[in-house]
């Protein structure tokens, strides 16, 4: 099984403060992972996440709703979704 690779530190990108790359992982492991990583952020950093799971299109944004965090962007490059979520 494929692991999600975390990136702790400050990224070059200035859209969003920390990785999380899901790619290859399955329903509900995307969440799951965003989640934790997530709980390492201080309230107001955004996390990039990217996911090819079908699922993650519903998955994210109801994760984002029922947690309390801003679904900055959702965007789609074929296979691979992209989703900045900020945390609240």
């Amino acid at each position: 099984m494929k692991q999600a690779r975390d990136t702790a530190s400050m990224t070059q990108d200035a859209t969003h403060d920390a990785d999380l790359d899901a790619l290859g992982l399955l329903c509900p492991l995307p969440v799951l992972k965003a989640r934790k990583r997530l709980q390492a952020l201080t309230t107001g950093q955004v996390l990039r996440v990217r996911a090819d799971d079908p699922a993650a299109v519903v998955d994210v944004p109801h994760f984002c709703a029922e947690a309390g965090h801003e679904l900055v962007s959702a965007t789609d490059d074929g296979a691979v979704q992209t989703y900045l979520i900020r945390k609240v």
